[in-house]
């Protein structure tokens, strides 16, 4: 065991760290390693004068993590650093633990579990869906702990967390005790929090800070491209949908319309190639369908033979390549977390997402802590219409962008 396996603000991490807490650390600060050394030390284990001590008869753990970053066995890994497998075969010091990484689509399949251990990677536990419901079960006869270098935005995102810890009976019970609805809208619409006194307690009593500082330094750069103007105007005027010849009649519709507006202009192509002109190797993510037509269609050109182009999106899970030139597309859904690439300094976001977490999880993909480079290049390519420019607004102030008040429909 080397002496930097654990630094020491996540040694100082593990130390604060408690049954239900949310390790709050950056994008590649290490969380999935201190989480497992929370655990590990739980159950009697150590590293004495770097001298490993296996843990006394330790719980089954239960690993609930995306899909990507069950697949791509990274958590297999940081395993084995332990000593631990999710193989029987392979698991010699605890042959009678059960060791299991699953995705978070499958949480509902764990939630009789009881006596075991779960680590929640990338926190997925907001709102009152069934995956929540699953978590609430799975926290009430299990020993559990969060992962998360994106916690609550806001204070209803907690509520979860906070009814799994005891906090409050029921989400009906904090909203009683905490939330005021606004009378002026259709839909429940949180309008102020009461007594944010007690939830900035509660919520400092099980919220985690990393002190992770980073050797990285982020390059962020906007590219703007060209779009056409006449027919973006067009269709605001006339709330008319071009490619299916039909009416629009929903606000999310007529955004959708803006943007492959602009996103489809050929001078986004052309910035592209002059970006991908300095770099051998670089991942471009992209929101839509077409999106990725556009791109695949550009490289099976003649220029672009020497790369090996792959992807990782709802149509297909590549690896990433290992090659000396390469193109790595991923589409922000799919992939914005949940993987890590230090073999290139370079992302390009074709366009924008709509959400700030989205978009710092997706930049987290190549700042990693064992990162071979200093300088972090993000090349944005966006335009100066109205919809990239509310959402490049949206972004800076790290909210989510709105449709429906950026086009003015209740």
């Amino acid at each position: 065991m080397s002496k930097d396996f654990l630094r020491d603000y996540q040694m100082d991490a593990v130390d604060k760290m408690c049954n239900g807490c949310i390790l709050n650390g950056g994008v590649g600060s290490g969380k999935s390693r201190t989480g497992l050394y929370y655990y590990f030390k739980e159950n009697g284990g150590s590293f004495v004068n770097q001298d490993f001590v296996p843990m006394k008869n330790p719980k089954d753990l239960y690993i609930i993590t995306t899909a990507m970053k069950r697949d791509s066995h990274e958590w297999d890994g940081e395993l084995a650093n332990y000593r631990m497998s999710t193989d029987p075969n392979k698991n010699e010091l605890y042959p009678r633990q059960t060791v299991v990484i699953d995705s978070w689509n499958n949480i509902k399949k764990y939630a009789d579990v009881t006596g075991a251990f779960f680590i929640f990677d990338e926190d997925r536990v907001c709102g009152s869906g069934a995956w929540v419901k699953a978590f609430l079960k799975i926290a009430r006869g299990n020993n559990w702990i969060i992962l998360s270098a994106t916690p609550g935005d806001c204070w209803a995102d907690y509520i979860p967390v906070f009814v799994a810890n005891g906090f409050y009976k029921n989400k009906t019970e904090f909203c009683r005790e905490h939330v005021v609805y606004s009378r002026f809208t259709k839909w429940p619409q949180i309008e102020k929090y009461l007594n944010t006194g007690r939830l900035i307690r509660l919520r400092n009593k099980i919220l985690i800070d990393m002190d992770f500082v980073r050797h990285t330094v982020a390059h962020h750069m906007d590219v703007y491209t060209k779009y056409d103007i006449s027919k973006y105007k067009e269709i605001i005027r006339n709330r008319w949908n071009p490619y299916m010849n039909e009416p629009i009649q929903q606000a999310s519709q007529l955004c959708y319309i803006l943007r492959r507006v602009v996103n489809e202009d050929e001078s986004r192509i052309v910035a592209l190639m002059e970006i991908l002109e300095n770099t051998p190797r670089a991942i471009i993510f992209y929101n839509f369908d077409y999106e990725r037509e556009m791109l695949l269609h550009l490289f099976s050109d003649d220029e672009y033979v020497g790369y090996e182009i792959a992807e990782w999106s709802g149509h297909a899970h590549m690896p990433v390549p290992d090659t000396k030139r390469w193109i790595y597309l991923v589409q922000y859904t799919a992939g914005c977390e949940g993987w890590n690439c230090i073999k290139t300094d370079t992302i390009i976001f074709f366009s924008q997402n709509y959400s700030y977490k989205v978009t710092e999880q997706a930049c987290g993909r190549i700042d990693r802590l064992n990162s071979p480079f200093k300088d972090l290049y993000y090349y944005h390519l966006k335009s100066r219409s109205g919809i990239d420019l509310a959402i490049s607004k949206a972004l800076d102030k790290k909210k989510k962008f709105n449709e429906r008040k950026f086009v003015g429909w209740t």
